[in-house]
């Protein structure tokens, strides 16, 4: 389908993004890589009347070490987070996880601020988010605050953004401990039927599902069994608990939750064995 008809401005910096917002409001809508919004529009399930294109913003685009956490610009391409030898020495699932998320060309154009805002429970980096409490730094023309990946995740695209924000950073700490995410699809380039994300840092384990909730979500059944001392099977027995995943080609609700026990105990089985 063709999308409805739109006005485009292209901004400058970022302090022009957020102009160019607060002129426009409820009617605009940021474009960085466009691999999320762009197939909505098509559908005609997103329909702004002006894209503002933030794509060429390059002081947006880095991965730094800032002490304990890494900063990730929220322009940086899926490519060169999974590149950045920086995640990979202390952050690996960001740097590993990135490099599932569709296909070359995704990957260097899409971008990590562009996949958190859109707010997909099928997207894969929302959810390793959520399993690391990350932060989320968010720019208004009024200044800036700090969003916990926990609050942030509202409904089906639907985040704690609102019209004339700018997510600008993504801070991710540094893991003492193991990690994993397992991921089932039919081809390479597919978003996931169901993720899972597993993480051990400071002395306890998180774990985080894909596509089981209309959010990205943490398992907490999973969570409250390790910690009572369950071993790694015997907890993802849990992966299911609260859960309601869709019902579609690709996969029923039935083999959705039958599907999250098996992908959380060979990730936590993963996670635990680093």
């Amino acid at each position: 389908m063709i999308p409805a008809s739109f006005e485009y401005e292209r901004a400058d910096s970022s302090d022009h993004a957020l102009e160019l917002l607060d002129r426009h409001g409820e009617e605009a809508k940021l474009l960085a890589g466009g691999h999320s919004l762009l197939p909505m529009m098509r559908l005609r399930l997103a329909t702004p009347a002006v894209l503002i294109d933030v794509g060429r913003l390059t002081d947006l685009s880095y991965v730094r070490d800032d002490g304990d956490a890494i900063a990730i610009g929220a322009l940086t391409c899926h490519e060169d987070i999974k590149d950045s030898d920086v995640l990979k020495q202390h952050c690996g699932i960001v740097a590993h996880t990135a490099g599932e998320v569709g296909d070359p060309q995704v990957r260097h154009l899409g971008t990590i601020g562009g996949s958190i805002a859109h707010g997909d429970p099928a997207s894969d980096l929302p959810t390793v988010m959520l399993a690391l409490d990350a932060q989320f730094v968010v720019r208004s023309s009024g200044g800036g605050r700090t969003l916990a990946a926990s609050n942030f995740f509202s409904g089906l695209f639907e985040t704690a953004l609102e019209p004339t924000n700018l997510l600008t950073e993504v801070r991710v700490p540094k893991l003492s401990g193991g990690w994993s995410y397992q991921k089932f699809h039919h081809r390479a380039q597919d978003w996931a039927i169901v993720g899972v994300a597993a993480v051990q840092h400071n002395g306890g384990a998180a774990v985080a599902l894909t596509n089981m909730s209309d959010v990205p979500m943490r398992a907490a059944g999973v969570e409250q069994a390790l910690a009572s001392g369950s071993d790694a099977a015997t907890a993802a027995t849990e992966a299911a608990q609260n859960t309601s995943p869709p019902s579609d080609p690709f996969g029923s609700a039935e083999y959705r939750r039958d599907l999250a026990k098996v992908l959380t105990r060979r990730a936590l089985q993963e996670a635990m064995s680093s």
